[in-house]
């Protein structure tokens, strides 16, 4: 059986010296005519956000306010996994894994964790507790270094599986995700519903990853513009997709290697796909985007987070019943209006046991970081149900 060991983040500071020297110096692509981000990231922007790299952040506090909470290592079939596992304060409290995506890490589900845990701390029912656990996905961040090939959002949610009922030892447990951490979470319900108490995802898509897309017509009155939103997504924004999804390698030698091109590539999606309107520090501080990027940095995890695309195409899902019903277990999502991918409400009651359907008003993809409260209620409201 795998065993946890405790874990603290601790970035050696020659780590840290290295990253300030490569910063200094960086070598600028020249950039002109792309004051609206056409090109891709602005190079203002980008230099702004550099030099309070340099000059103003503080990777020792967010290190300070990471330690706040219980970290582990485990090696699970030989895969090294990082989790938060923060035990819930209230008569009843349920586990539930929360899992994230690209390009995120696992602390783009910190403000998720005090509410669930301790909702009595933050103005709620202690009724509603949960024990929260909170991995990063394998090959990113402190799940790493990788080594194996074929680890995908499937293979995921079998480790996630061992994790939860050998490592921590619960019998049923619920699970909640975005981006890769929704379709782990839909495989959990697809594959293991015996042990689901139930999912809680905020996108949603076919489980193949490739399968078919839902038709103009699917779409109800209420879901005007979604199917053009979705569209857009696959035919203007998903570039990073076919390259990750076929070289990842290729790119990882030039975002290892610099902080800045790192930084590029990942602050763009977070412009992107959030609900800021162009300007990402309505959403994320520059304290937020920087720990993100630092922490892929510090890992130097970007490689192995880029080739989970390539392992989930290359290595297709296959169900694992041939139910009418592709997920069994009881399934909630919240719907955020500038997610990226948005299908309409009839093909996923159609696919999936869908028990809960929250449409709001913001938010993008990125919403345990952007809407957070929003979503802690969804979640607390979705499993009072089930407990």
């Amino acid at each position: 059986m795998p065993e946890k060991e405790p874990f603290k983040v601790a970035v050696p500071a020659r780590v840290l010296t290295d990253l300030r020297a490569r910063l200094r110096k960086t070598r600028w692509a020249e950039d002109f005519g792309n004051e609206q981000w056409a090109y891709g990231t602005n190079s203002t922007a980008l230099k702004g956000l550099v030099d309070y790299w340099l000059n103003g952040f503080d990777w020792r506090r967010q290190e300070r306010e990471m330690n706040r909470y219980p970290h582990y290592r485990a090696t699970i079939d030989g895969i090294p996994i990082h989790f938060i596992h923060q035990p819930g304060k209230g008569p009843r409290p349920i586990p539930i894994v929360l899992s994230h995506g690209w390009p995120w890490t696992f602390w783009d589900l910190h403000k998720l964790i005090g509410p669930l845990s301790d909702p009595a701390a933050f103005g709620a029912s202690p009724d509603d507790a949960f024990d929260v656990v909170v991995p990063s996905l394998p090959g990113y961040g402190f799940s790493t270094p990788l080594t194996a090939t074929g680890i995908n959002y499937w293979r995921t949610a079998d480790l996630w599986v061992t994790l939860m009922r050998e490592v921590l030892g619960y019998d049923r447990f619920a699970a909640q995700g975005g981006d890769w951490g929704a379709m782990v979470s839909a495989q959990l319900g697809h594959k293991y519903p015996q042990h689901m108490i139930g999912i809680h995802v905020t996108m949603v898509g076919p489980l193949s990853l490739t399968g078919m897309r839902p038709k103009p017509e699917e779409y109800g009155p209420e879901e005007a513009g979604w199917f053009e939103r979705t569209a857009h997504f696959f035919e203007a924004e998903s570039g990073y997709f076919h390259l990750q999804t076929t070289k990842p390698q290729t790119l990882a030698y030039a975002l290892n290697d610099s902080p800045v091109g790192l930084c590029s590539w990942i602050v763009e999606k977070r412009r992107t796909w959030s609900d800021c309107d162009g300007r990402v520090e309505r959403r994320f501080t520059r304290d937020d985007l920087l720990t993100t990027v630092t922490l892929y940095w510090v890992t130097q995890s970007f490689g192995t987070s880029a080739r989970y695309y390539y392992e989930a195409v290359h290595n297709p899902w296959q169900p694992s019943h041939d139910g009418e019903k592709l997920i069994t277990a009881p399934m909630a999502v919240a719907v955020f209006p500038r997610e990226v991918i948005l299908m309409p409400r009839r093909w996923v009651e159609r696919m999936y046991n869908l028990q809960r359907w929250t449409v709001f008003q913001s938010g993008g993809h990125f919403a345990p970081m952007e809407e957070p409260q929003a979503l802690i209620e969804d979640i607390r409201t979705f499993f009072r149900t089930l407990r």
